[in-house]
């Protein structure tokens, strides 16, 4: 007759315990999967973790690229955007009317499509702009990041360059109250702080573009033109040498209260109810924004070489 030999684990209970739980999570997990039908998203996160990891090793290694075109003429420029502004690049010809300036433009768009080099391709990485968020809030965020020797955050990236320009896009002007309006100041304001403590760089700002006609109200319009009004006032501007603000809200907003895209994007600027400017307003925008950038520069080169 055999014996049966009983195997004893002594194993430590928060082993034990853990196990289980880990053991309950695996089970849970695919019970949602079964029943739901829906992706936790893993997959997704790790792969945005591992392009962030790339962007960062890259970010540092064209460090150097980047910064040789930095010759104390304010011609490196970086303009952080997303769709607007991508169309007033590639439909507008922003990039090559800079460069028949002698500004040479590099762009940071959605996080999906990160960087793109003065020469319109993309460099193989993006900054990590937190939440790929260009609203004032977003951009105040920025703002308050420290400035680092690497460019290992966005405000560190971003200081590479010589001129920095910023956009939000037009979901921004979905501005239902007052106390938004307010807090919208405060974030420009608050912005406003940190390029004054920055007085090596110049920085440009573009106020709200306007929603298309169809996506807003007289109301929220009318504040809209508020906040655009209030950034390039003297109210805001005035004393602070290394800013300039372009207001792109005012070029395709419709200004005749008797229309009814007053405080909207003009009729002619709209492709049915879509809020980006169209082919025409980009075309046209994107010299007169050239020029604007071009004298703009050229206005603090002057005073910050005289004073240095």
């Amino acid at each position: 007759m055999k014996t049966v030999r009983v195997l004893k684990f002594n194993l430590p209970l928060w082993l034990v315990v853990t196990g289980l739980m880990g053991g309950l999570l695996v089970v849970g997990v695919g019970a949602y999967r079964l029943i739901s039908g829906r992706p936790l998203g893993l997959r997704s996160w790790v792969s945005t973790q591992i392009y962030f990891a790339s962007s960062n090793l890259k970010v540092l290694a064209d460090q150097k690229n980047v910064s040789s075109l930095n010759q104390g003429e304010f011609t490196n420029l970086i303009f952080l955007h997303h769709s607007v502004g991508d169309n007033i690049i590639s439909q507008g010809g922003l990039r090559d009317l800079l460069t028949q300036s002698g500004i040479y433009m590099t762009d940071q768009d959605y996080i999906e499509y990160g960087l793109s080099g003065p020469d319109g391709a993309f460099r193989g990485y993006t900054l990590n702009v937190p939440d790929d968020n260009t609203d004032p809030d977003g951009l105040a965020r920025i703002f308050n990041q420290p400035r680092l020797p690497l460019p290992l955050n966005a405000f560190s990236g971003l200081m590479q360059y010589e001129v920095v320009m910023m956009k939000s896009c037009f979901p921004a002007n979905y501005i239902y109250s007052a106390e938004q309006v307010a807090q919208y100041k405060d974030y420009y304001l608050s912005i406003r702080e940190r390029i004054d403590a920055t007085p090596d760089r110049f920085f440009i700002l573009l106020t709200i573009p306007p929603l298309n006609v169809a996506e807003t109200n007289p109301a929220d319009a009318a504040r809209a033109r508020e906040v655009a009004e209030w950034m390039t006032s003297p109210e805001f501007t005035a004393g602070h040498p290394n800013m300039a603000v372009f207001d792109l809200y005012g070029f395709l907003a419709g200004d005749d209260p008797t229309k009814s895209d007053y405080n909207a994007l003009k009729a002619e600027y709209s492709d049915g109810t879509d809020s980006h400017p169209n082919a025409l307003a980009n075309a046209e925008v994107a010299p007169v924004l050239a020029e604007f950038i071009r004298q703009s520069i050229e206005t603090y080169r002057s005073s910050w070489q005289a004073g240095n």
